[in-house]
Order: structure tokens, then C-alpha cells, then sequence
């Protein structure tokens, strides 16, 4: 090894390095993986912490005892998913018959002017018969999966509201437990670090749900101007989708222009779409840079890298959890630069913020 080049040396060692840091980062996603029925509400705990916490804070600055108050803060979340569930359910169940008739009426139209010979709706009926027939049991064994996912879904949100309760009741002593966590030595270090990760993922969860509720109000409004079916069940849609970056809005805005067309024809779908991409602009160039300009911001290729790996590592949970795990990343190497350029230069670390 002496014999080698200097060069080659300290390529060697970069090498040696990043090896390692892939090891133990491909073991941690893999035990999360394991773990996700835990990981998985703990880390959508935290999110909702970071949300909710400005809430609690008043509260508990209103002499609301802590306990008390974490159990309002939950409280009215329960009262605002179940408000926006509800108003989701009764859109399509006011509007649901007539979206499937449109989308059967549009199905109709194409099989008549373009489809082939045994593209009718009877005969893909037929088919999808005999298909039931022949895959019955493949069938049934995916109901039965798809209702055990649905329980596991309700168990981790039951899990996830729980830990909230205990994440803003007992949030005073995170410090503590941060420092009980790493030697002496590095107990302030690693203390700004969890205040810049946590403030960057407060503030990219609270600005992310004014963007959404501004999208979704403004879509909302197009759509019943345009009386366009289940206007509120997709502005609902509209506002979950806006927590995915970029994927989200692309798809929620889709499924609106789709009802259009199938409902309304091809001049409502054509306004619809211009409702959807001119929100879509006042999101990009109005409200992103004036509502997260205090907050972490990251080039979109980033936000794509990270979506895209959420993705392949646990599905639609993943790409809801990895833009706010990379923003924090991105708080804490912000902490250190700014803690190392503080001490090359000779003066104290900055300090870290609440």
C-alpha cells in the first residue's frame, strides 16, 4: 500500500469510505423495511408533530395543561380527517353514478368510432367473466390480501396518532434524550443538528399544507364554475396529493381533467386543464418561493431523486416520507457547514434554532 502513488492512496480511502457509508445505509433501509409496521408510524409521527406542534404551543401557552392539550391537538385532527373523509364519501356518493356513467358513456363512443372486433362492452363483459371464472381463486387470495393491508393500514394510523399524543406531550424532553444519546463532548452538536432536521421538516410540512390548501381551494372553485362532478372529492384530492412533490399534483390534476372529459366533454376538459396548469404555475412561481422561503429548499431534481427512491423502497408511504427525511438531511449538512465555516474562521458555532 506505501508503494502506491499518494493519489491513488487517497482514492483508495474515499473508496474504502463510501463502501462503508453504502453498507451501513443499505442495513439501515433494510431493517426499516423489516421493521415498517414501527418505522413506518414513527416516522409519519413525526410528521404530524412537526405539523401539529405550533397548535400545541398555543395551547399549552394558553395554560392548557400538556397532557390536556397534546389530546386537543389530536383531537382535531380527528375532526379534520374525518371532516375531509366525509366530505370525499358524500362527493361520490352524490356524483359517483353519474361519473360512471359518463366513463361508460365515453367507453361506449370509442368502441364505436375506434374499437375492434370484440371490443364491446359486451363482449369485455363476456370476457371478464370468463376470466373471473378461471382466476377465481387468484382472485379471492387478493381480496383477502387487500383486506389485511387495509388492517395493517388502520393499525399504523391508530399507532401513528398515539405516538403524536406522545410526541407533543413529552417534547420538552427530546433534548435531554438527544444529548443522553451521544458522548458529552458532542451533546451540542448533535442538539443543533436535531433542531435544524426538525425545523426543516416543520417548516416543509407547514408550508406544504398552505400550498395544498390554496390548490385545492382554487381547483375546487374551477371545477364547480365549470360543474364538473365530485368538484369537492377531487379538490380533496387535490390537497392530499400536493404532500407527493410534482408526482402528486400531476396525477390529482389528471384525474380532474379525466372527469371532465368523460362528464362534460372536450371543451370543459380543455378549461379544466387550464384551470389545473394555471394553479399549477401560481404553486411554482408564486407560492413555493414566497411560502417556503424560510424553510429547506432543494433543486427538483433532488425532490425527483428522492420521490423515485421512496418509491422503489416502500411504495407510496415512501414518497409521501422522502422529501421531508431529505429536507432534514439537507438542515442537518446546512448545521454543519455552518458550524465548520464558524470554526475555521475562529468564532462560536450557531446557534441552533427551535
Amino acid at each position: 500500500m506505501l508503494l502506491l502513488p499518494v493519489p491513488v492512496r487517497r482514492f483508495a480511502a474515499w473508496c474504502a469510505v463510501l463502501l462503508l457509508a453504502a453498507g451501513l445505509a443499505w442495513v439501515a433501509v433494510r431493517l426499516c423495511v423489516e421493521l415498517r409496521t414501527a418505522v413506518a408510524p414513527a416516522l409519519l409521527a413525526l410528521l404530524g408533530t412537526a405539523l401539529l406542534r405550533p397548535l400545541y404551543r398555543r395551547l399549552v401557552a394558553a395554560h392548557v395543561q400538556r397532557s390536556l392539550a397534546a389530546g386537543l391537538t389530536c383531537a382535531a385532527v380527528l375532526v379534520v380527517v374525518g371532516g375531509a373523509v366525509y366530505i370525499v364519501v358524500a362527493a361520490l356518493v352524490d356524483s359517483g353514478d353519474q361519473i360512471v356513467a359518463s366513463l361508460k358513456t365515453s367507453a361506449q363512443d370509442l368502441a364505436r368510432h375506434f374499437g375492434a372486433a370484440g371490443t364491446s362492452l359486451d363482449d369485455l363483459a363476456s370476457n371478464a367473466r370468463e376470466l373471473l371464472g378461471k382466476f377465481g381463486s387468484t382472485a379471492a387470495s387478493g381480496v383477502i390480501s387487500g383486506v389485511s393491508v387495509v388492517g395493517e393500514t388502520i393499525a399504523m394510523a391508530v399507532l401513528a396518532l398515539l405516538l403524536v399524543f406522545f410526541f407533543l406531550r413529552d417534547s420538552d424532553r427530546a433534548v435531554g434524550t438527544v444529548r443522553a444519546l451521544v458522548p458529552r463532548s458532542g451533546g451540542d452538536m448533535a442538539e443543533a443538528m436535531a433542531r435544524r432536521a426538525f425545523g426543516a421538516v416543520e417548516g416543509f410540512m407547514r408550508g406544504t399544507t398552505i400550498i395544498a390548501l390554496i390548490d385545492a381551494v382554487c381547483i375546487t372553485v374551477g371545477l364547480l364554475v365549470l360543474r364538473v362532478p365530485g368538484a369537492l372529492g377531487l379538490g380533496a384530492l387535490v390537497f392530499v396529493g400536493a404532500y407527493i412533490p410534482y408526482l402528486g399534483a400531476f396525477i390529482s390534476g389528471a384525474v380532474a381533467v379525466l372527469v371532465a372529459l368523460a362528464d362534460r366533454g372536450f371543451v370543459i376538459a380543455l378549461w379544466a386543464l387550464g384551470v389545473v396548469v394555471a394553479v399549477q404555475l401560481l404553486e411554482g412561481h408564486v407560492l413555493q418561493p414566497m411560502v417556503q422561503s424560510r424553510t429547506v429548499r432543494m433543486h427538483p431534481a433532488v425532490v425527483l431523486l428522492a420521490l423515485t427512491a421512496g418509491a422503489s423502497v416502500a411504495g407510496i408511504l415512501g414518497m409521501l416520507l422522502a422529501v421531508p427525511l431529505v429536507a432534514a438531511g439537507v438542515g442537518i449538512v446546512h448545521e454543519l457547514q455552518e458550524r465548520y465555516a464558524a470554526e475555521s474562521s475562529g468564532t462560536d458555532g450557531p446557534a441552533g434554532g427551535s
